[in-house]
């Protein structure tokens, strides 16, 4: 018995779907502004940086140190695989390729040791330059909190956005916040802002609370003629528990001198520790760090929610998150400024918030005025793990394209060339019938061509010879799966199945079987390419599995719909020679008539 099957059909429906999925990728297209694909290394060259590795005792660095390097190096700059990046070791030094990116950008990508220390501040103070003292002079007419040194009062201490008040003869910086801070459960919620920034441009409030939720009003300073204390002086500075030899070299710290801020130094966890701000602005005497960057199980880039501000989110191993919960707690229970924790990467502080309570659950948030790419940076860099050596960059080269535009065009070409031999046989063998599998592939171009630009701008997606390889290699299997619908139609209305639309419906339950089947065997196919190797051969892969995708998508969103369309229309419900389903194509045995009608039977 036939199954009733036409009349659940809802081809119109099931093509909207498939519009709407073509407006969602061109629109993100026309808002990210980007219309064509990005480029790998074979076609349109990049920047090769050559690592040299650098040890305390200037040995050569063990086999096993440089190979963990490497793979951790190609973690940062290819994790996903499909960045076209290549990283190989030639001798005892690492060379990275990666396409399209700038000389700054790589160094700044793979030549950070990226070491994660999570540290107690034990004594914080401004950086000051000797100019800036002699002619800066206190002004009566600002508002408390910006004119108070931090070395004036004990109420003078950082400020609920983990920043000293500024002090009347810093230099002004910019009135645009940078928002740093460690999570909204780390830094105290804001009162009203002042008038003035801070040296970080945070707003500070006029008064600050105590534990005991008093509220303490800042004092300020009557202005004269002399200067503001100098950074060096130590007498209101709480010493106690501070190792002398690190007390002398915070005094003798210069933060203002970019080359002293101590960017990628390699710091010893379980030693104190003098370090800079990020910009210079301040400096910190900092305790052993309590936690690392080991002690972190994962990371990623993210938005703050209700805001616009990009951000790095960690997860804390269960040794971690034990680690992190007591040093927070012993930060709640001092006084300013120890009751911030500093969070140091590469020996540079990055933001040091005040914590008003303990921190459980092993989660945490870095802010720090980052971008999109900064933040998606540093999560990386502590995802994959911190490189076992240091490394300076010996040489950086800028590489042109190693195959250029004439091998790209014999690709393209290739890919025409083959797709337009498809197209030809579907016309003389299905007549009408290969319109229907022209469109689907056009269908197809469009969705692969959108994807391709998306996820290049999105997941660093860039297009090689290899996945140009790939491309091409689909398209022999997405016409594979319109000749088995084709033929599995032919076969239902050989069976006796007069009707079209009837034999459509039936022929698509049977055939879609075959269908994922196939794809699901060549997915996995992929999949299993792209996991177990490297470079080239996995970026082929993943074209071959993001196409497999893709024809799944048009074969049930497109093609059968299309065909269930077309099955209302005359010219193919009649027999029309031109159809492709004339009563000749369909006569199952030329020497008799097809007058018997059978049941036809499941594939």
């Amino acid at each position: 018995m036939a199954r009733p099957t036409s009349r659940h059909s809802r081809p119109g429906r099931t093509l909207l779907v498939l519009l709407a999925l073509i407006i969602a990728l061109g629109g993100t297209m026309f808002l990210q502004k980007a219309f064509t694909p990005k480029l790998g290394l074979d076609l349109a060259g990049g920047t090769t940086v050559t690592l040299s590795p650098v040890t305390l005792n200037g040995a050569a660095p063990p086999e096993e140190i440089l190979d963990r390097a490497v793979n951790i190096i190609r973690d940062r700059v290819n994790g996903t695989g499909i960045s076209d990046a290549e990283v190989t070791k030639s001798g005892d030094n690492i060379i990275i390729s990666v396409p399209g990116a700038g000389q700054e950008e790589v160094i700044k990508l793979v030549g950070t040791t990226a070491e994660l220390r999570f540290r107690q501040v034990l004594a914080i103070a401004a950086t000051q330059t000797p100019q800036e003292l002699a002619t800066e002079a206190p002004k009566p007419g600002t508002s408390p909190s910006s004119t108070v040194s931090p070395s004036t009062a004990p109420s003078s201490a950082p400020t609920e956005s983990g920043k000293p008040s500024q002090s009347a003869g810093a230099p002004k910086p910019s009135t645009s916040p940078t928002g740093k801070a460690l999570s909204s459960a780390l830094v105290a919620p804001s009162a009203t802002p002042s008038a003035a920034a801070t040296p970080k441009a945070q707003e500070t409030p006029k008064t600050q609370k105590t534990k005991d939720g008093k509220a303490t009003p800042t004092p300020t300073p009557t202005p004269t003629s002399s200067g503001q204390p100098t950074q060096d002086s130590t007498p209101q500075i709480n010493t106690q528990g501070i190792d002398k030899d690190v007390l002398a070299q915070f005094n003798k710290l210069d933060c203002s001198d970019p080359k002293n801020r101590g960017k990628g130094v390699q710091d010893d966890p379980a030693k104190q520790f003098a370090a800079c701000e990020s910009d210079g602005s301040l400096k910190y005497v900092l305790d052993v760090a309590k936690v690392v960057g080991t002690d972190i199980s994962s990371a990623s880039a993210g938005v703050q929610q209700g805001t616009t501000q990009w951000l790095v989110q960690l997860d804390f191993k269960s040794q971690g998150a034990s680690a992190w919960s007591k040093l927070t707690s012993t930060a709640y229970n001092s006084q300013p400024p120890r009751n911030q924790v500093a969070v140091v990467l590469d020996g540079v502080v990055i933001t040091a918030p005040n914590i008003i309570g303990p921190i459980p659950g092993g989660r945490a948030e870095i802010t720090g005025g980052f971008t999109q790419q900064s933040a998606t940076e540093l999560a990386d860099q502590l995802k994959y793990g911190a490189l076992p050596l240091k490394f300076n960059p010996s040489s950086i080269e800028t590489v042109s394209s190693t195959l250029g535009q004439d091998q790209l065009m014999g690709g393209l070409v290739s890919g025409a060339f083959g797709l337009a031999l498809v197209l030809l046989y579907c016309l003389l063998y299905y007549r009408g019938l290969g319109i229907v599998a022209v469109l689907s592939l056009v269908v197809a171009t469009i969705l692969t061509y959108t994807t391709v630009v998306v996820l290049g701008h999105n997941a660093g997606f860039r297009l090689s010879l290899p996945h140009i390889i790939g491309l091409v290699v689909s398209i022999g299997i997405t016409a594979d799966s319109f000749i088995v619908y084709f033929e599995r139609i032919r076969d239902e209305m050989k069976e006796g199945r007069r009707t079209l639309r009837a034999a459509v419906e039936v022929a698509w339950v049977r055939a879609r079987r075959t269908i994922l089947i196939a794809d699901a065997v060549m997915f996995i196919a992929a999949v299993v390419l792209y996991v177990l190797a490297v470079g080239g051969v996995a970026g082929f892969a993943f074209a071959m599995g993001l196409t497999t995708l893709i024809d799944v998508i048009v074969v049930f969103l497109f093609t059968k719909p299309f065909i269930a369309v077309l099955a209302k229309l005359k010219f193919f419900a009649k027999g029309h020679p031109l159809s492709g389903l004339d009563a000749e194509r369909m006569r199952e045995d030329p020497g008799h008539t097809t007058g018997r009608t059978t049941t036809p039977q499941e594939a």
